[in-house]
């Protein structure tokens, strides 16, 4: 590997890692006023459209199963999710969002545009979508790697 190579992933990790924090952040005042946390809002995002098992959302976010079957539990507890049975694996329960989840991604919609039209003013909706490209290709190619 040539020392520009290890510098551009040294800095590509470095700035990844601070983009997580500054989403994080933004998702945790995206997230507050919905009464969720940015921990259930991404278990919930990950159901939003099909039950899924724990490892499947785990996968889907890159985090460990202990990790969403914590959030997962406490999600159930308060109503915002449901266990159904799984007809590919009988111990693996599905993860499926209840309407008072739905309502409380949903409650995060406005905010969320409106985050989303800050920063389509700043960078322009062409750039941005360059970046994203960009950051999905990034994520594939490090999936690759695995």
């Amino acid at each position: 590997m040539t020392a520009d190579g290890q510098r551009l992933f040294a800095t590509a990790a470095v700035t990844s890692f601070k983009l997580n924090g500054q989403f994080l952040s933004i998702a945790e005042e995206l997230a507050k006023p919905s009464g969720i946390t940015v921990a259930w809002w991404q278990v919930l995002g990950a159901v939003l459209h099909e039950p899924l098992p724990v490892a499947g959302i785990a996968r889907e976010m890159g985090i460990t199963r202990q990790s969403v079957q914590r959030v997962a539990d406490l999600l159930v507890d308060k109503g915002f999710a449901e266990y159904h049975p799984n007809p590919a694996h009988r111990r693996a329960k599905l993860v499926a969002i209840t309407e008072a989840g739905h309502d409380a991604v949903r409650a995060i919609d406005p905010q969320h545009a409106a985050m989303a039209k800050r920063l389509v003013a700043q960078l322009g909706i062409d750039e941005l979508a360059r970046i994203v490209d960009a950051l999905t290709t990034l994520s594939a190619a490090l999936d690759a790697l695995e």
